[in-house]
């Protein structure tokens, strides 16, 4: 212990003598440092951090899966769900739960919240109590039970100010009155992100008149009405393939039962992880990958700058060899100041990754999951400890190896240790660590300029409507207030008519779903007169309900036909419009105007074809345009619709004016989600945005490192030279020659490091094609521009890097440097 409080002492004092060095070191290695410890800190949150319940692996998510059309997350009917519950062994517990928009009034004015109607079981099967009160029991889902609710903490903060005795206060969900009966705890994260309250219902049908639902109850009681997901928490010792497997047994058993309905249906079981943390665990995978070849080039580069460290210091280590230093001895103290050097980056690093992360939370990009969890704790604290031991280790070794064996005669004759070049085994390490550099960078830029390339494309994509000068909110009636249909439609027609008269405004529709929110509805459809390629087809369409005026505040083209009009009400014929992809796939050489499409689920209605319009990119710009049908919401009302509104100006300054021209209507109806089109389109693609600007930056860093590392070889390689410079020029080389002679030796470092770079991305490329692609939008894993262009880059960098040493290699006396020799 006392020799390393002795070797921690000296190292101080080493690298305080050598501030410039340090300093130099230590950024290096705390960019590297700090970005790793920044993107395992999300990785930490996210990956690592177990959910906020009972026994999280446990835990499963529920979906339906419909082989027929291949969609893995679908919604289950309750006859099914309940078929499931019963007939399973792996369960301990199955909930049941269906999302819902609130409107919360009663306060100082209306608010929206997004919650679930439960199962009384839901809290119990994901293993989560309140922190103020109480969960569901079984008794308040019953017939005549209190109407109860359990809010979330957010909310309670906001609108309660967190009193304790919230617990027994009655709220109005929904125009109707209820109890809160408990609070969740802050962490707690619901399989529907985002929700704010939870209301106990039984799904059997017959609690409408007590939950404000907007689901009837032969709804409810349907084996082809599927609405409803699931949690579920397994049993001991019951595995999560063991679940799928007799979930797939009892659907098939299901399937066998009731062809008519359950033709193709499925559950898919995943575990509420997975679910929570959806699609992003790759794309951290990779982030974590670039950072950790970013550190890997900065140990390149200190270690280029201790093998030149050790040259200066080769007389004092020969000094120490010669009074009886062993070579253990030497490697140790050599090690403590690289550990050293090290564990002050680290420090560094740790305090850029706190304001990366700062920046980050502030910038808020859409579909980070369990964003607010992310920070620095313990566990990102003993990892950037760990990484910072391992790292003094790895870029000290080697100079630690070299310069603790020097040749005693040769150092101690020559004065100060002048004169010596190092060995041409230490200028080989020196150039197979700048290699090394060059080919780890050339992985980086290659991958981040694949990502740039997908970004810009999938900018340049189509989204099929005119996002500029758009404003788009949401409202949803509540079914207690809104009972009939007509008064529905009744409500959004005073609302685009009056929002229509606002100064400013040049047109305004209405949709069940505007384009690039997370909304789906699919529907069954028939073509009439055209029976199914085979009994068991299922023609599928997403459906819409809007407005006359909706395409053309959205600014969604229409390529034939005509658009509705406030003559395509309930008592006239009923009509529909198609998009393009629909027509393609059902009319490819036909006109169908003038056809008519069924909606089985509507009842027996054929609705005449009257128009077809371009197609519209609804769920990303990334996603294929699926088939798309629209009717007229005068022939079918829904109580929760988009308001989108075309205006002259900046249309966010026109919210104010367009949630009034509501309000007038009806002053205790909540508007929310208020954005502009163009805000919905950048934060669908905000994810890919972060990852491409995470590994440009990273890229960037990585070049300006072996920039640095194969421009700091080349000076000190010169100036270890000048005697053999000086005698080149002695003997009559020329400026040109020796800039030849310089410049050469550095690219030919670089074009080897370009070249292992180059073939290692070809082969990660090849094995990994089908993973890499998925990042990728419209750009090829080998894309030969950017395989041609990346190089070329580099080159030219390395080409600067190696002529700036070279110019100076140029500036060399003959007479001087022999003189001095």
């Amino acid at each position: 212990m006392e020799t390393l409080l002795l070797d921690l002492r000296f190292g101080v004092r080493t690298l305080a003598k050598n501030l410039g060095f340090t300093i130099v070191a230590v950024v290096a290695l705390a960019l590297g440092t700090g970005a790793n410890s920044a993107i395992f800190s999300v990785v930490n949150a996210v990956l690592l951090r177990p959910l906020s319940y009972g026994e999280p692996d446990r835990v499963m998510m529920i979906w339906g899966h419909n082989t027929k059309i291949g969609d893995r997350q679908n919604s289950i009917s309750t006859p099914d769900f309940n078929d499931y519950r019963e007939q399973n062994t792996v369960f301990e517990q199955m909930a049941s739960f269906v999302y819902q928009d609130f409107n919360l009034t009663g306060g100082d004015e209306p608010e929206h919240a997004q919650g679930t109607m439960v199962s009384s079981n839901f809290f119990d099967a994901l293993g989560v109590k309140a922190t103020v009160g109480r969960t569901f029991s079984p008794n308040d889902e019953q017939p005549g039970a209190n109407r109860v609710v359990v809010i979330s903490n957010g909310l309670w903060k906001r609108r309660f100010g967190a009193a304790q005795s919230i617990p027994g206060q009655t709220i109005s969900v929904n125009d109707a009155s209820f109890t809160v009966i408990g609070v969740t705890p802050p962490d707690f994260q619901s399989p529907e992100k985002g929700d704010e309250l939870w209301i106990a219902m039984s799904f059997d049908g017959g609690d409408r008149a007590r939950v404000p639902s907007p689901y009837a109850p032969e709804d409810l009681k349907a084996r082809n009405r599927r609405i409803i997901k699931g949690v579920a928490r397994l049993g001991r010792g019951a595995s999560l393939k063991q679940a799928q497997a007799e979930m797939d047994t009892i659907a098939s058993g299901l399937e066998q039962q009731y062809p008519d309905t359950n033709a193709g249906i499925r559950l898919n079981v995943l575990t509420m992880s997975e679910q929570i943390v959806g699609n992003i665990k790759p794309a951290l995978i990779i982030l974590l990958a670039a950072v950790g070849f970013v550190l890997l080039i900065a140990c390149a580069n200190v270690a280029n700058l201790l093998l030149a460290r050790a040259a200066s210091r080769q007389k004092e280590i020969a000094i120490r060899v010669a009074l009886g230093a062993g070579r253990v001895r030497m490697i140790r103290q050599l090690l403590t100041e690289s550990v050293l050097l090290a564990l002050v980056a680290g420090g560094l690093g740790v305090l850029l990754a706190f304001g990366g992360i700062k920046l980050l939370i502030a910038i808020n990009p859409a579909n980070i999951p369990r964003l607010s969890e992310i920070d620095i704790d313990g566990r990102v604290l003993g990892f950037t400890f760990l990484v910072s031991i391992l790292t003094g280790l790895i870029f000290g070794l080697i100079p630690a190896l070299q310069a603790s064996k020097p040749d005693l005669n040769e150092t101690l004759k020559a004065e100060g240790g002048r004169g010596s070049t190092g060995g041409i085994r230490k200028q080989r390490v020196r150039g197979l660590l700048v290699i090394s550099e060059v080919a780890l960078t050339i992985l980086l830029l290659i991958g981040a300029g694949l990502m740039i390339k997908s970004f810009v494309t999938l900018q340049k994509v189509n989204p099929g409507f005119n996002p500029y000068n758009v404003l788009a909110m949401q409202v949803t009636l509540p079914p207690t207030k809104y009972t009939e249909e007509h008064q529905i439609a009744s409500f959004y027609e005073q609302v685009l008519s009056r929002v229509e008269t606002l100064p400013g405004v040049l047109s305004a529709g209405a949709s069940t779903i505007i384009p690039l929110i997370e909304r789906k509805y699919t529907r069954r459809i028939t073509i009439d007169g055209r029976a199914p390629a085979t009994p068991d087809e299922r023609l599928m369409a997403n459906h819409r309900s809007i407005s006359p005026d909706y395409l053309r505040a959205m600014g969604i083209p229409l390529i034939e036909g005509r658009n509705f009009t406030n003559q395509d009400r309930d008592k006239s014929q009923p009509v529909i419009i198609i998009n393009e992809s629909l027509r393609r796939r059902y009319w490819p050489n036909e006109d169908p105007l003038g056809r008519h499409i069924t909606i089985p689920g509507d009842g027996p209605i054929s609705r005449e074809i009257v128009g077809v319009i371009a197609d519209v990119k609804y769920s990303s710009l990334d996603a294929e345009s699926g088939a798309d049908i629209y009717v007229p919401y005068l022939q079918k009302p829904y109580p929760f619709m988009g308001i989108v509104v075309r205006t002259t100006a900046d249309p966010a300054q026109m919210s104010n004016a367009v949630r009034g021209a509501i309000l007038s209507v009806d002053p205790g109806q909540p508007v929310y989600d208020v954005k502009t089109m163009q805000q919905l389109v950048g934060e669908s693609v905000s994810q890919p945005q972060l990852y491409t600007a995470l590994i440009g930056i990273f890229a960037g860093v990585a070049l300006a490192l072996a920039a640095v590392g194969l421009y700091g070889v080349l000076n000190y390689s010169v100036s270890q030279r000048r005697h053999e410079i000086g005698i080149r020029m002695a003997l009559g080389a020329q400026p040109a020659d020796i800039l030849k002679m310089v410049v050469g030796q550095g690219m030919l470092m670089a074009s080897i490091g370009m070249v292992i770079g180059l073939a290692a991305a070809l082969l990660l490329a090849f094995f990994l094609m089908r993973s890499i692609e998925g990042f990728l939008f419209g750009v090829s894993a080998t894309d030969l521009t950017i395989f041609a262009g990346i190089p070329l880059l580099l080159g030219l960098v390395s080409l600067l890097s190696c002529y700036l040493p070279a110019r100076r290699a140029t500036k060399v006396d003959p007479m001087i440097a022999l003189r001095t020799e």
